[in-house]
């Protein structure tokens, strides 16, 4: 099974009998001009824009490899999502899970688990892997998904500390995640705060490439929750994810705008071409949201995980943006993390007040839930934090193999700002 893209040029291998490619993301900008599983399409035949500001401009670094199983779950998945046949019995699926689970090893950083969890969640996303439309409502995809997430989830109980809770009244569970959310002034050195001052190009890379997991789905994740909520709660779901989805306008989905960024340093932005390189724990914060949101008896959790990270993210993202400008990139790449240092002011108040608030009010035994979610938010979020800032003091990479980083960043198309000046840029600090 592949993912798309390739450096260079794209080839004509897509219909390779035996192999199945990912989507390109709705957010690549070929996706109106391409099949849609990429086949036969050529990224040289479009020229990459000089405009900052244009939504279609293609990088010329598209990036193809197969999806590389990470143990013996996520391998049988990938060779029976590969296989052109009618979906049939996956032959031992469910003893290697149960194997996995009856282990004990550490399932949030475990590679096959978290792998083999991003690729069952995708056949609910759709565009993840070129039949999986097929594969959605299995009996083995399902019963696999569902030990898995069980049990990722008991782990995750384990570790996220029990708060003491306040009241089930709007204005105190806002306070209370106000209180949880806000920045420790004895707190360490934090990534957000190493993007800002001490970023390379590599890093930069790396960056995006880390975060590309989640955030070419922006949004998607805790959308599921909206047919779960009503009333208050719901209303308030509705206006976050209505200016995350652009507020009906393509070219200003927080996702477009982050896909965008990537294009601007020279990346592919279509989803899911880089998870080859992204580690366990990165996979594992984005299957939370998933597990959180597609699980109604969870709606709880996924409102406080929402609320504590809309709470997080206005402060880092300033950070970010000053990073990226440090190095010289321009608007294009910077501007996704604008956006959110303006609109995550607003939403942390939506979020904390009318959707984990007004939850709390309407469903007062969702209390704990709310905090699980929240708390479980910033717990994992940290150690994806840890893990690359650690990564990178130690000098090292926080990918899980290494990244072809010179195609990436010469001749990056379409920043205004040349490889020169980047590199002239890092060089100076």
């Amino acid at each position: 099974m592949k993912l798309s893209g390739q450096s260079g040029a794209r080839s004509q291998g897509f219909d390779t009998i035996g192999e199945v490619m990912m989507h390109p993301t709705e957010n690549s900008p070929a996706h109106e001009t391409a099949p849609h599983n990429g086949a036969g399409y050529d990224a040289t035949a479009v020229a990459p824009s000089t405009n900052p500001d244009a939504a279609s401009a293609l990088c010329e670094n598209w990036h193809d490899e197969e999806i590389e199983p990470r143990g013996p779950i996520s391998s049988l998945l990938i060779d029976a999502f590969a296989s052109q046949s009618s979906p049939h019995t996956i032959d031992g699926l469910a003893d290697e899970v149960s194997a996995a689970i009856e282990s004990g090893r550490d399932l949030v950083r475990d590679d096959d688990v978290q792998l083999a969890l991003y690729l069952l969640y995708g056949l609910y996303y759709g565009r993840v892997v070129e039949n999986g439309d097929q594969w959605e409502w299995h009996v083995d995809t399902i019963a696999a998904r569902l030990e898995l997430e069980r049990a990722f989830e008991g782990q995750l109980r384990r570790l996220v500390p029990t708060p003491e809770l306040p009241n089930a009244a709007a204005e105190d569970v806002a306070k209370a995640l106000f209180a949880l959310t806000a920045p420790d002034p004895d707190a360490g050195p934090s990534l957000s705060r190493h993007v800002a001052k001490s970023l390379t190009r590599e890093q930069a890379v790396e960056f995006m490439v880390q975060r590309s997991v989640y955030t070419l789905k922006e949004a998607d994740p805790h959308s599921w929750a909206i047919p779960r909520l009503t009333g208050r709660a719901k209303a308030a779901l509705v206006e976050i994810q209505a200016d995350e989805y652009g507020n009906g306008r393509r070219e200003r989905m927080h996702s477009e705008l982050f896909a965008r960024s990537m294009r601007g340093i020279g990346l592919d932005s279509r989803y899911g071409t880089y998870v080859n390189f992204a580690p366990a724990i990165t996979l594992a914060s984005f299957n939370m949201i998933s597990l959180f949101g597609m699980n109604r008896r969870l709606r709880g959790a996924i409102a406080g995980h929402l609320a504590a990270f809309e709470m997080t993210s206005s402060i880092p993202n300033g950070l970010y943006a000053r990073g990226f400008r440090r190095l010289g990139f321009g608007k294009n790449v910077t501007e996704y993390f604008d956006e959110h240092v303006e609109a995550d002011a607003v939403h942390e108040q939506i979020a904390a007040r009318d959707l984990a608030g007004g939850l709390a009010e309407s469903e007062p035994a969702l209390l704990s839930e709310i905090f699980f979610g929240a708390r479980a938010c910033l717990l994992i979020d940290d150690w994806v934090g840890e893990h690359i800032l650690e990564s990178w003091m130690a000098g090292e990479s926080s990918l899980r193999k290494p990244f072809p980083f010179d195609a990436v960043l010469t001749g990056r198309g379409d920043d205004p700002a040349s490889s020169a000046s980047i590199t002239s840029a890092g060089a100076a600090r």
